[in-house]
């Protein structure tokens, strides 16, 4: 990805593991859309819910022309499928709003018209 990749671990070690995953799935985000300005990955591991493990949550910013898409619903007690489940959302997000820029949404027929 030639733009700025910001990413933060917090409340959690530091991971080269982690962070690898995160830029490979960033990587991937310029197959849908090729003018990405900027990506910030958050991954979090707050204390705060009383749970039998940790819940990792993870949000993605990503900055396009004219919009800024964010996901952050991506909870889990694996990181990894936290991670996946929020570059799943954000794909989504990202198709949608290329689709978009492009004309291609299809438009509702009026009823009656």
């Amino acid at each position: 990805m030639q733009t700025p990749l910001q990413v933060t671990l917090k409340d959690m070690p530091q991971s080269e593991a982690v962070e690898s995953r995160i830029r490979e799935k960033a990587e991937k985000l310029s197959r849908f859309y090729d003018r990405i300005m900027g990506c910030r990955v958050v991954v979090e591991s707050p204390q705060r819910h009383q749970h039998q493990g940790k819940l990792y949550s993870v949000r993605i910013d990503l900055t396009v022309p004219g919009a800024e898409l964010v996901a952050n619903r991506a909870q889990d007690e694996d990181v990894y499928v936290a991670i996946r489940d929020a570059f799943m959302a954000i794909t989504r997000q990202l198709e949608d709003f290329a689709r978009r820029q492009r004309g291609e949404v299809k438009a509702h027929k009026t009823p009656g018209v």
